[in-house]
């Protein structure tokens, strides 16, 4: 079901209001442009700003808009794992066709804490799921033996992972532990040529919100079997995915928006700010090498 280029998507906001508007156009041109899934209410979509019931309604508009296109995973996270299951149960409310769950934060739980949260999330629930594993934001790591331990249990439920942990090698220990057919994507644009080698099979992507078409034509190279033609890609992409994160996501993003698709606005919800001088900088270095601009 999720492979290629998937953006998680921004959400936009017009005086401090979901831009209905602005989003289904968005859902629209990153179709046309060739993403292969979508991810609404992500960490790049200001999931932790938005109300519960702002969160499914974006969720329900990019389904709608969407119109069975291409499949929607939606951010469905919590570190309650009783808010999480009404989450998950949301998600599939709202018509998503499965749902991206980081493990609890902040918590910090154990283990074996991990593996009884996604038991209870998969009991209780039918929605497929993507584990999302991402340390550096939730100061929680679900180990490969751990991850192997719950598509064991729930073989049905969780189909694959998008892992930002940064280390490579997980790539194989995850296929070792969890099978062939586990879908792996990475989290992390500029090292998704590395992980496509190590066998992955895409990237949920904060690039692909700027440069759909471009995120869309690497993944289709690579699985074509164009190595050449896809590193050519990755090298023209590659500032665009350092520039992203020159201050706190997703400012630079929706700046770069801003500047690709005139009038997309750019406001975002405290505590994010937007991008700085330098950051802004950066990106439309970053654009402009990319021939974005």
């Amino acid at each position: 079901m999720f492979s290629g280029s998937i953006p998680a998507l921004v959400t936009p906001f017009r005086d401090g209001a979901f831009a209905e508007e602005d989003f289904r156009a968005l859902v629209d041109w990153q179709i046309d442009q060739g993403s292969a899934a979508l991810v609404p209410c992500g960490t790049t979509g200001e999931a932790a700003t938005l109300s519960k019931d702002e969160h499914f309604e974006v969720v329900r508009v990019c389904v709608d808009q969407a119109r069975g296109r291409v499949p929607i995973l939606a951010g469905a996270g919590s570190n309650d794992t009783r808010v999480a299951i009404g989450n998950v149960r949301a998600a599939q409310e709202s018509g998503a066709d499965a749902a991206l769950m980081v493990p609890p934060y902040y918590n910090r739980p154990s283990q074996e804490g991990i593996f009884r949260h996604f038991a209870a999330v998969a009991e209780a629930t039918e929605l497929p799921i993507i584990l999302y594993n991402v340390p550096g934001r939730t100061v929680t790591d679900i180990q490969p033996a751990t991850m192997a331990r719950i598509v064991a249990a729930f073989p049905d439920t969780f189909l694959g992972v998008k892992d930002a942990t940064g280390q490579l090698g997980r790539v194989s220990e995850q296929r070792s532990g969890c099978g062939a057919g586990f879908v792996q994507l990475s989290g992390n644009d500029e090292t998704a040529l590395a992980f496509n080698a190590m066998g992955g099979t895409g990237c949920i992507s904060v690039t692909a919100n700027v440069a759909p078409g471009l995120c869309a034509e690497f993944q289709a190279a690579w699985a074509a079997g164009d190595r050449a033609g896809a590193l050519a890609l990755h090298d023209r992409l590659y500032p665009l995915h350092l520039a992203m994160f020159t201050d706190a996501s997703p400012g630079p993003v929706k700046y770069a928006m801003s500047r690709v698709v005139p009038g997309f606005p750019t406001e975002l919800r405290l505590p994010m700010t937007e991008a700085s001088d330098a950051s802004r900088a950066a990106v439309d270095a970053a654009l402009a090498h990319a021939g974005l601009v």
